[in-house]
């Protein structure tokens, strides 16, 4: 009754955690877009207030609980974060600029050489080379997102994604290979916390995106769709808001998706995730779905769902091995048992989420 009762507990933690990251995900997702379709010059300034929210959630979170612990910041600490700091602000930015300018169910395409550039990067700092499986992998979800941005007479020359915003695309996943990479070498700089991280690379980014908002005239932009009487300043308002919180909040249900369930959940959430996105595109926002464009999503998640399988596959530990009690001879049973206990069950969950 007992281990029933724990294997319930678990399952209901697991669809809790797996439900909370699915809704944040698609909140940020969907708000995000439609406040970069209200105002399409804003794209930096949105960005800022994002993050400065993000900030402003992570001291109130401090001030209510122990297990946010707000950084010291010093100017040593801040030099040896200034790279990770650096590719996480030019990551968000190209991935600003690439959903504002393509659909939102074109946008998991656009996206969609993350896996195979995350790879590259990773066999080129490791200096190692990937499996074979690992390859297929890489290759299947870039065959997809060929697919979808071939060229298709079916889709309106209005909405067909302009070459510039794919270069978006292809740099906030370049970038966001990097930050994968970047994030590992960082973390001992910030006692190992990933909220100390966080809070570093979200100010961080703050401060280093500043200039560049005043550069572009975001403020005196903003100024001017005050004044005009067809701008709904309140959709840009609350959805900044809003955006910035569940932007927090995704932070959050993703390491605690990655933390509670298994790569395998967390990514097959995260296909589940981009399927309804999808559709919500399609339905909500009236994008085009060609047949081209849901091939490639298609395509993309199942190379996706197939590298996290490969992954956790190499990452398993060593089949137990019988005992034969006849070789064995005189030797007690229950210290051979103790060991095949310490191979079964010596790679906790927090290790196997890394991989």
């Amino acid at each position: 009754m007992s281990s029933g009762r724990y294997c319930d507990a678990n399952t209901f933690k697991v669809a809790a955690v797996v439900s909370f990251y699915m809704c944040a995900a698609l909140v940020v997702s969907c708000l995000n877009k439609a406040v970069l379709n209200n105002s399409p010059d804003l794209p930096l300034l949105f960005l800022l207030l994002q993050l400065l929210i993000a900030v402003l959630l992570l001291h109130a979170a401090a001030l209510i609980t122990q297990r946010v612990e707000i950084p010291k910041v010093d100017l040593a600490t801040a030099k040896k974060l200034t790279p990770v700091i650096l590719v996480n602000i030019t990551g968000l930015v190209f991935n600003t600029l690439c959903l504002r300018d393509v659909e939102a169910s074109f946008f998991q395409i656009a996206r969609g050489l993350v896996l195979p550039l995350t790879i590259v990067v990773s066999s080129f700092n490791t200096r190692t080379t990937p499996s074979i499986r690992t390859i297929i992998a890489a290759l299947a979800v870039t065959s997809g997102f060929l697919l979808g941005v071939a060229p298709s007479s079916t889709v309106p020359v209005n909405v067909t994604p302009s070459n510039l915003s794919l270069l978006y695309g292809v740099l906030s996943s370049l970038f966001i290979a990097f930050h994968a990479v970047l994030i590992k070498t960082s973390l001992p700089y910030c006692d190992n916390s990933t909220i100390q991280l966080a809070y570093w690379t979200n100010a961080g980014s703050a401060i280093f995106l500043l200039p560049f908002v005043l550069i572009h005239g975001e403020p005196s932009k903003l100024e001017d769709l005050i004044h005009d009487s067809n701008w709904d300043g309140s959709v840009f308002l609350w959805g900044s808001a809003v955006t910035g919180v569940f932007g927090f909040l995704l932070c959050v249900a993703g390491l605690l998706s990655i933390k509670v369930t298994s790569p395998i959940t967390h990514m097959f959430s995260s296909a589940a995730r981009s399927v309804i996105q999808t559709i919500l595109g399609v339905w909500m926002l009236k994008d085009i779905m060609t047949v081209n464009r849901a091939l490639s999503i298609f395509v993309i998640l199942l190379g996706t769902m197939y590298y996290t399988w490969v992954k956790s596959a190499e990452s398993a530990p060593p089949p137990r091995k019988d005992i034969d009690l006849e070789a064995l001879g005189d030797r007690r049973m229950t210290e051979d048992s103790d060991s095949d206990i310490t191979v079964v069950f010596d790679v906790p969950e927090e290790k196997e989420s890394k991989e």
